[in-house]
């Protein structure tokens, strides 16, 4: 919520809809009430490693994200929440096409650590996932690497540091992804989006050519902005050069 017109304004969460996140949250519901008129489609589209290995289903590590249990509204209304909570803010960060890249290899990582670990577990080989917590866990862990010491409200009554609270859910999945499918959440899943998100984003900062391209960036930029007697207001640290390169590279 927002007020305007005076000296005071109000902000009620990350802001305004982002493009991706927009119709993220829009495909996940309308694949939620089609899915309520259609439940044969949890059986079509949601991840069952079974139907993958036997039937060659090779659509369902992607298709299960955007489906979410019929038996209530918690599941998707959670998970959107975190989307807009988390993923708002992560897309004016990237921009919008690395933005949707993560969600979606962070989505279907989550798919393949599940495929993975089904070929050691029976229950969770003829378990079925569906939702997009595997992605969202994937944004908690971004929202947390940039923003480490920002403020988040677990169970939403104690404050503890984003990086703490990353630490505390990655620990709940992995214990938790030891009792396989038997809670009727997928552990498995929230682990492998944790994972899959972590090794992505270093990757990214490990690859070789890239410190090169940075300073060569920094370089340029720095030169144009003399040239142009553009100057930023003070000295700019390496992580606000960084972040200009990244919005440049996404």
């Amino acid at each position: 919520m927002a007020r305007y017109g005076s000296q005071y304004s109000y902000q009620f969460g990350p802001g305004p809809l982002t493009p991706a996140v927009k119709i993220l949250l829009i495909v996940n519901v309308v694949a939620f009430l089609l899915n309520l008129i259609v439940p044969a489609m949890t059986l079509r589209l949601g991840l069952s490693p079974q139907d993958v290995f036997e039937h060659l289903a090779v659509w369902q590590p992607f298709t299960y994200m955007f489906l979410h249990s019929t038996s209530g509204f918690s599941h998707i209304l959670f998970n959107m929440l975190a989307l807009w909570m988390f993923g708002v803010e992560l897309e004016r960060t990237w921009g919008t096409r690395f933005f949707t890249k993560y969600y979606v290899v962070t989505g279907v990582g989550a798919a393949a650590t599940t495929l993975l670990l089904s070929l050691f577990s029976t229950s969770v080989y003829y378990s079925l996932t569906v939702g997009a917590s595997g992605a969202i866990y994937g944004l908690l862990l971004a929202w947390a690497m940039y923003f480490p010491h920002r403020t988040i409200y677990f169970y939403f009554l104690f404050p503890i540091p984003a990086r703490i609270f990353v630490m505390i859910i990655g620990a709940i999945a992995f214990l938790s992804s030891f009792g396989g499918t038997g809670s009727g959440i997928a552990h498995v899943a929230h682990l492998g989006g944790l994972v899959v998100g972590y090794i992505y984003l270093k990757s990214l900062r490990a690859r070789p050519l890239d410190e090169l391209r940075y300073r060569w960036f920094r370089w340029r930029m720095g030169r144009a902005r003399s040239k142009f007697d553009v100057y930023s207001g003070g000295k700019a640290t390496d992580d606000e050069w960084k972040r200009e390169w990244k919005k440049h590279i996404h």
